[in-house]
């Protein structure tokens, strides 16, 4: 039984305010009053008897008992709010047939209990799932091969397509470990180590060269890598560095105690992963399909990310519509 005082708001409350160190901005994420929040926060101090924030410094800063709470509020939340998209069961058995692709970025967490959400949901209806690079995705939809696809977004407006926004995330740097001391000087100590490269018919590649092209930043040419996990286990291997996002470091698990994460250290952009769906499908199917996408992406990739790497918080978010 949980003391009195501890209630599941002031836990999302303490959770949003850590992300964000800011009343206004918690307000914002929990959709309550900024006076609200800031009572949420004083009831759940007082009923654990310590202080969970610095109330004098502006952002607010974690105590080290808030620190400590932290990873315990976030690890329950996330629990909880698994436990409601399994138990969120879409009502699709009125469908004869349903086809989804979802980018490979997704197969260690997200793919695997989406399968068995739908599969749950879909008791009449012969259902196809396959996971793909965003570029097979978008083909598939464009030759209708396929009812909905998850992907990454090119942002080009697509005939006979909706798109549902689900995920943002920013690119990021990955180096071997300990190949950067100095955080403020990322770019010098990488002279040494080439850029390792995606794949330039990949998606993914396309939108990095798109970004250093526009900001005239040239790196030597000499690798370009098809598997995803192959270029991490380059970068692992102390060959040389790149750019990737937080999804796909989060799916290169096996590699993170040899390869460190950074903030870029030239000008940041972002890639946003969306839902889309053929345009002749009534709404009702989509919105279902991306709801339990986006409840699954916070408790299976964006949270365990960001406890990893806390300097990516508000930054890697799911779109709410």
């Amino acid at each position: 039984m949980l003391m009195k005082g501890v209630t599941l708001r002031g836990l999302e409350v303490f959770e949003a305010l850590a992300k964000s160190g800011s009343v206004a901005q918690a307000a914002d994420i929990t959709g309550l009053s900024q006076p609200a929040v800031s009572q949420q926060l004083r009831n759940l101090e007082k009923a654990l008897g310590s202080d969970l924030v610095d109330h004098g410094r502006r952002p607010m800063v974690l105590t080290s008992a808030g620190r400590s709470f932290l990873s315990r509020t976030q690890a329950i939340l996330s629990e909880l709010r698994l436990a409601q998209s399994e138990l969120t069961v879409m009502d699709l058995s009125h469908l004869p047939a349903l086809s989804i692709g979802l980018i490979d970025d997704f197969d260690n967490d997200l793919t695997p209990r989406l399968a068995t959400i739908l599969a749950d949901s879909l008791t009449q209806c012969r259902f196809k799932m396959v996971t793909a690079s965003s570029h097979d995705i978008h083909k598939a939809m464009a030759e209708k091969d396929l009812h909905i696809g998850v992907a990454a977004s090119t942002g080009e407006l697509r005939t006979g397509v909706t798109e549902y926004p689900l995920v943002e995330e920013p690119f990021i740097l990955v180096a071997p470990r300990g190949c950067i001391t100095d955080p403020d000087d990322v770019g010098n100590q990488l002279n040494h180590l080439p850029l390792l490269r995606y794949a330039r018919d990949q998606l993914i590649s396309q939108q990095i060269e798109s970004h250093l092209s526009r900001n005239k930043m040239e790196f030597d040419d000499r690798f370009e890598i098809g598997s995803h996990l192959a270029l991490m286990a380059m970068v692992a291997r102390r060959i040389g560095w790149a750019i990737t996002t937080p999804l796909g470091y989060m799916r290169a698990v096996r590699f993170h105690e040899d390869i460190d994460a950074y903030a870029l250290p030239f000008a940041g952009f972002s890639r946003r992963i969306s839902l889309f769906a053929q345009s002749d499908w009534p709404d009702t199917v989509p919105l279902e399909v991306a709801g339990t996408v986006r409840r699954l992406t916070q408790s299976q990739m964006i949270t365990p990310a960001i406890n990893r790497l806390p300097w990516l918080a508000g930054q890697l978010r799911v779109i709410e519509e």
